[in-house]
């Protein structure tokens, strides 16, 4: 089978007259852009294990293109009452927020944000209407300098047929000491449903964008595809976290691109504990002198679970840093993959760039493979990359047990202490704890 077949499969189902139908209503420039994405996307050939960023995942056996169409979903009510009882539950667990905003199957349904900061000139909105009340904000960064169509084929196709998306603005000197929280809802099987992301933080801004995605389990495969883009001006310090528990039968794709100006921190946090099939590429961008980004993965597999992390470090300016910690449990007969490289331009002097995945198994029959890699075209760096991939410490397990737990109490604490580090760089009120809870009862099965 030739990765023709796999093309022809998704363009019968989401053509072109799909981009028409989104545009309506929509701005020229819009307009034009989607067009263009799709035009890109009908061009540009789908990945195939030949390529080394998809060697270890093989569409043609884990997306079945063919046969998922855009969803139909009405919008959901403003009401909570009505959402799924999951859904409320993650929303109850996530403490402190300075605002909300809830997609139901791609719709935004419900948004609030603190008056406070509303008065202060902070924008929290749907991607629609920011693009209708904001359009001189939005058009200048939404698909244009950090996730262009040309970025790849699942980049493009969601440039063309993305439904909503969320727009997050920080204007210059405001910082949120409370985070912002999302928290999508997927319910229709069979589906293919595309989102974006937005978030613009002016100079000497500070914000934590804290985005949580479930799902109940589907007997039919579902794509959910999300789009994001990061961009930390001058002297900004902005947190971005992705917590991702969809049920089984969902293929999970999200590319993100993080840009940090000079003096910019831009921090982000990737937790994968759903779906049966995770592809994450992540990108993060050092264009100004004094940047910084640290770049933290955690992730848990059982039954068949697949990840697939794509990473880059690319350290454009002298002066810059940027610390990758990636750690992985794998349980029953799960997989990871992490791929990850740094790279620094020749003007990129005095970086400071490292890169670590850890990789933990739990079953003789888990597999995690892991690439680290280094480009450096600059002489006056420190730069360093490491991976492991092991089993149980047995002396930990043993002095626990020693110290009067059972073996499996004791293997717990391992495996919690093993994923807590990822946790603990980034201890945003409600994240720790949702995802703690939620490796327990991963482990509970174990």
């Amino acid at each position: 089978m030739t990765d023709t077949t796999s093309t022809k499969g998704i363009t019968e189902a989401l053509n072109s007259s799909a981009v028409e139908r989104l545009s309506i209503a929509e701005p020229d420039w819009l307009r034009k852009r989607r067009e263009h994405a799709w035009n890109v996307y009908e061009q540009t050939p789908m990945p195939t294990t030949k390529l080394e960023e998809w060697r270890y995942t093989d569409l043609r056996k884990k997306l079945q293109l063919n046969v998922l169409k855009l969803s139909q979903a009405p919008v959901a009510p403003d009401n909570s009452a009505a959402w799924p009882k999951r859904l409320r539950k993650a929303m109850e667990e996530d403490q402190q927020a300075s605002g909300h905003i809830v997609v139901i199957d791609g719709h935004v349904v419900h948004t609030d944000l603190d008056t406070e900061l509303l008065a202060r000139g902070v924008i929290f909105s749907s991607l629609h209407d920011a693009i209708e009340q904001h359009s001189d904000l939005v058009s200048d960064y939404l698909s244009t300098g950090a996730v262009p169509a040309e970025e790849g084929k699942f980049a493009a196709l969601n440039a063309a047929l993305w439904s909503d998306g969320i727009f997050l603005y920080v204007p210059a000197g405001v910082q949120l000491d409370v985070p912002i929280r999302v928290t999508r809802w997927l319910s229709e099987p069979g589906i293919a449903q595309f989102g974006r992301v937005l978030i613009l933080a002016e100079s000497a801004s500070r914000v934590s964008y804290v985005d949580e995605i479930l799902s109940d389990d589907f007997s039919l495969q579902t794509l959910t595809s999300n789009a994001v883009e990061v961009i930390a001006q001058d002297g900004a310090h902005v947190q971005y976290v992705a917590v991702q528990r969809l049920g089984r039968g969902v293929f999970y794709q999200s590319v993100q691109r993080t840009l940090a100006h000079r003096d910019a921190t831009l921090d982000t946090l990737n937790v994968a504990l759903g779906a049966s099939v995770t592809r994450v590429d992540l990108n993060a961008r050092l264009l100004g002198e004094g940047a910084n980004s640290d770049m933290l993965g955690l992730y848990f597999g059982d039954n068949d679970q697949h990840f697939d992390f794509n990473t880059s470090q690319d350290h454009i300016a002298p002066h810059t840093t940027s610390n990758l910690l990636y750690k992985g449990a794998l349980d029953a007969a799960s997989r990871a993959v992490f791929r990850g490289i740094i790279r620094v331009q020749p003007k990129a002097q005095r970086t400071d760039a490292y890169q670590t995945n850890r990789n933990l198994l739990l079953s003789g029959k888990a597999r995690a493979d892991s690439l680290p890699r280094l480009e450096i075209e600059a002489d006056d760096v420190k730069c360093s990359h490491g991976a492991t991939i092991g089993e149980l410490d047995s002396e930990a397990t043993f002095y626990l047990m020693s110290r009067g737990l059972s073996r499996t109490q004791a293997e717990r604490l391992v495996v919690l202490g093993f994923l807590g580090e990822v946790l603990s760089k980034l201890p945003l009120g409600g994240v720790v704890e949702k995802v703690t809870r939620v490796i327990k009862e991963k482990l509970a099965q174990h």
